[in-house]
């Protein structure tokens, strides 16, 4: 696919979505609904992590409501059955760590993009914000399941009714995101976070990502079986012996992802 409202890169194994319709705070249309769905399985298929991040002072304004008509016409069930879901469940569904880095607003459906990958990184210029009520809709794209688990009920459904912004330090500070860095660090710190991850043990962050989702709805007995099974697959895989050989030799693991 030849991109047109994004932008995919993939160098030393980090995988870089920049969404790239600036002009509109790269609201979300069709067109790049389909490109972000597109361009994480590609990134999945060669890249060790996926990087989720905005060109021009947004990250994500939400959807372009200027897309597909006017308000009167939109089949809002359709477009998010037919074109959000996807996006998300190639994002949620990716077996290669994820990481959202928000470079600036996070509004409406573009927020709840951001919570959709593993890890967010929020620049402190930044804010998250459920924008929804003020053109008399939920939140939707994954928010009304992400927010809850991800800052608790009490401050999902006040940030929700409220659609007050919400501050990347203080999206930190509830547990929403992972964490904010200053503005002029931001860049450098996330690529450096990627960098990390794509120099890891990719097998094993899939397994992690399966364990740590499961647990909302195992009990402690399901739980400890899969944390059972998961770890003895992580024991058959080529990073966990060389990860103990390092540790012996006391040098630092040169994983390959295998």
């Amino acid at each position: 696919m030849d991109y047109s409202t994004i932008s995919l890169v993939i160098n030393n194994g980090v995988a870089v979505i920049s969404l790239a319709r600036p002009d509109v705070m790269n609201a979300l249309n069709t067109q790049m609904r389909a490109e972000i769905t597109h361009a994480v399985k590609q990134a999945e298929r060669t890249a060790r992590v996926l990087v989720l991040t905005g060109t021009g002072k947004a990250f994500c304004s939400g959807q372009d409501l200027g897309d597909g008509g006017n308000a009167a016409s939109l089949d809002l069930e359709r477009t998010l059955r037919d074109e959000y879901v996807p996006m998300l469940r190639a994002i949620v569904d990716c077996p290669i760590p994820t990481i959202s880095a928000v470079n600036g607003a996070a509004a409406g459906a573009g927020a709840n993009l951001a919570l959709a990958a593993d890890v967010v990184i929020a620049s402190e210029d930044a804010y998250f914000i459920q924008a929804f009520t003020r053109i008399g809709l939920i939140p939707d794209a994954g928010g009304t399941w992400m927010l809850p688990r991800q800052m608790g009920l009490a401050r999902a459904m006040g940030a929700s009714l409220f659609a007050d912004k919400i501050t990347a330090t203080q999206a930190a500070d509830w547990g929403m995101i992972y964490e904010a860095t200053p503005a002029d660090e931001f860049t450098a710190h996330w690529q450096a976070r990627a960098a990390q991850l794509a120099e890891g043990p990719t097998q094993t962050y899939g397994y992690v990502k399966e364990a740590m989702r499961a647990s909302f709805g195992n009990d402690l007995d399901a739980q400890l079986t899969l944390e059972a099974k998961l770890q003895g697959k992580c024991g058959q895989t080529r990073d966990f012996q060389e990860g103990v050989v390092a540790f012996l030799e006391k040098r630092p693991a040169k994983f390959e992802g295998r």
